[in-house]
């Protein structure tokens, strides 16, 4: 057998309920039967009518509950002061059972109205006639304390009997606390119950003064009272409307609250996965070129018994390796997770010197190709050291001179410059461009982030960022839209000693170990494949040249896109190997150029996001092949294969074409 708490808690609901009905009906027939019909007279009628069809109409509803009060009290007591207890009890049973009877929606509450009156005016006429004796002779004597004393405690006993039976119903209905339902709910009623007994006892006094007129005259002061009194509760509840509806408001915004924070950690987590997604993308991508480079050279160095072969093979995979260790260093970096501080005195006056010698085909000669004018302005004013590993900071200073040079597509100003503040050199990396608005700025040292699109993987300033700070400098950036945009990089000078500033010149020079270059020579027949090779990464481009070479083809090799369109305007290539990720113009760019001019060219795609590809881009751009970067020699070999195959069936029907002409 189960227990079930709401059954069990309707039950004994049920229970109370009749129980107080049960009670009060026995009250009212035992009231009606000790009745003493011989003290009533026509002002009891009189009394009776008014209690029973007016002050039984005039009821106020209890905010927050389905429970009501009349204001026919001051009617009742006035009964019990003049006629008794039994009269009283009648008198109040009565008027519930009318009154109940036009606001309950239950039937069942109804008699019970008419119980919890009956009860709580017995337990009041009991509760008087202990104490004071006959209320009625108490009432005709003089005005005394013992009047008043027990005018107070009809008003109490009354209060609290009633308030306490339908409390009780209440809070058994509304699964509360009885003590919480009352004090919530029926506290304030005493008020009722209290300006009831004292107009009785005026009015009892008045009676026995001035005769029955006396209760016609205060009848319009009592009505008043109430109806102030009924207005004073509606303003109550509309008060208490107003503070539910505000609760609701401020749930409702706690809820929005909290389900904005929840979200927010969601994305925020999401953002997180997707960042560690581009990262480990764009570390695939650069280990994907770097594996291409070392396999390919392997495989090659496996087909030849040429020691002077095998030797270039080697140097170009240690190379390789090196780069892409590198690469490993630089994740480091970024991560700062690297700690060893492997520094040396660094003049920066020289840094700056050499940036602006390795920058110059970028900012001078390749925008004076493109018929743009930018100008260099050299501001060195420190002659300072710091602490740090050159290559780093020159790498730093390449990639902010660069993204200047990008923001001024029309052309400008940049300048370069050094100036010292206090314990530290202040390098200034301006430039007169587009500048950037407020969102991209505070974004520009995120990992991804670029303005670029394609040509862009938005790792250049984070990195520099991660340098900087190894560096134990700070960087700081100011920029308006259509005014140009200001590096100031803050780094702390070097402590150095007298010895340390010797010139240069003055020093030995390390010798250093280069190695040898190897020029073979090579010949070309015009029976050859020409195949055009496309990758910003030398190795990978070498490599390739190596391997088509090894298949017999003629190749030409492009650092980009730009100069193999300018190659394949002057060649007739039967093939094309290209990179997808390349600055200025990507491969399929590229592609889509190509068929423009040449529909039937076998055009290869090399990346370095391998199955990241999509068909529908390859087959939008065209491209024959898509090959996924690190590649086997064997695959090259086919598709060179398969380019020869095609170039010597164009060639038969060239030659098939002029027969028949």
């Amino acid at each position: 057998m189960f227990f079930n708490p709401d059954s069990n808690h309707e039950k004994l609901t049920r229970t109370y309920i009749w129980a107080t009905i049960l009670g009060g009906g026995a009250v009212y027939l035992l009231a009606a039967y000790w009745l003493d019909l011989r003290v009533l007279d026509l002002r009891f009628l009189f009394i009776a009518l008014l209690t029973l069809f007016l002050s039984s109409r005039i009821v106020i509803k209890i905010p927050q509950f389905s429970s009501h009060i009349s204001v026919s009290d001051t009617f009742i007591f006035l009964t019990l002061l003049l006629y008794g207890g039994e009269a009283a009890i009648l008198m109040a049973a009565t008027e519930a059972l009318l009154s109940s009877s036009r606001f309950c929606r239950k039937s069942i509450l109804v008699p019970f109205n008419l119980g919890c009156a009956a009860l709580s005016t017995c337990v009041t006429v009991y509760t008087l006639r202990f104490f004071f004796g006959d209320v009625p002779k108490l009432s005709a004597a003089p005005l005394s304390a013992k009047f008043v004393s027990a005018m107070a405690l009809m008003a109490l006993i009354q209060y609290g009997a009633n308030s306490g039976v339908v409390a009780t119903c209440g809070a058994l209905q509304a699964r509360q606390p009885i003590w919480q339902t009352w004090k919530k709910h029926y506290l304030w009623t005493s008020i009722t119950y209290f300006a009831g007994a004292s107009a009785a006892a005026v009015i009892a006094k008045l009676i026995q003064q001035f005769g029955f007129y006396a209760l016609v005259i205060t009848i319009p002061i009592i009505a008043i009272v109430f109806f102030t009194y009924r207005t004073y509760l509606k303003n109550i509840e509309a008060s208490v409307a107003q503070a539910e509806q505000a609760e609701r408001h401020v749930a409702e915004l706690s809820h929005y609250i909290a389900e904005q924070e929840r979200i927010r950690e969601q994305f925020s987590q999401i953002e997180k996965l997707s960042a560690l997604g581009e990262l480990a993308s764009g570390v695939a991508h650069d280990f994907n070129n770097t594996l291409a480079g070392i396999l390919g050279r392997a495989q090659l160095i496996q087909r030849t018994n040429d020691p002077e072969k095998i030797s270039r093979g080697l140097n170009i995979i240690i190379k390789t390796a090196e780069d892409g260790a590198k690469t490993v260093k630089r994740i480091q970096d970024f991560a700062r997770q690297r700690r060893d501080h492997d520094f040396e005195p660094v003049s920066i006056d020289q840094i700056l010197l050499d940036v602006s010698e390795i920058t110059r085909p970028r900012w001078k000669d390749r925008a004076e190709a493109a018929n743009v004018q930018i100008s260099l302005d050299l501001q060195i004013r420190s002659k300072a050291r710091v602490m740090g590993d050159e290559s780093e900071l020159r790498e730093v200073l390449v990639n902010m001179v660069f993204n200047a040079v990008d923001a001024m597509p029309a052309g400008g100003q940049l300048t370069l410059g050094a100036f010292d503040i206090d314990e530290s050199v202040v390098i200034m990396i301006a430039d007169t461009g587009s500048g950037m608005p407020a969102e991209v700025k505070s974004r520009i040292f995120d990992p991804f982030f670029t303005t670029k699109g394609k040509a862009g993987m938005g790792l250049g300033l984070a990195v520099s960022f991660g340098i900087i700070r190894r560096h134990e400098g700070s960087v700081q950036v100011d920029s308006e839209v259509g005014i140009g945009t200001k590096f100031m990089i803050s780094l702390p000078k070097a402590e150095v000693t007298e010895e340390a500033n010797i010139s240069e010149a003055e020093l030995p020079k390390p010798q250093r170990t280069e190695a040898r270059s190897i020029n073979i020579t090579r010949t070309f027949s015009e029976n050859q494949p020409k195949i055009l090779v496309v990758d910003d990464e030398e190795p990978v481009r070498e490599l390739l040249r190596d391997l088509l070479e090894h298949e017999g083809c003629r190749v030409y090799m492009a650092p980009g896109s730009r100069e193999a369109l300018g190659l394949f305007e002057v060649h007739q290539f039967d093939g094309i190997f290209t990179d997808v990720g390349m600055p200025g113009m990507s491969g399929w760019e590229l592609s889509h150029a190509i068929r423009q001019r040449n529909k039937e060219i076998p055009i290869a795609v090399v990346t370095g996001w391998g199955e990241a590809v999509g068909s529908d881009e390859q087959k939008q751009a065209g491209v024959d092949w898509v090959i996924a970067k690190p590649f086997r020699a064997e695959k090259i070999s086919e598709i060179a294969q398969e380019m020869s195959r095609k170039r010597t069936v164009a060639v038969k029907r060239a030659a098939m074409a002029i027969v028949a002409a």
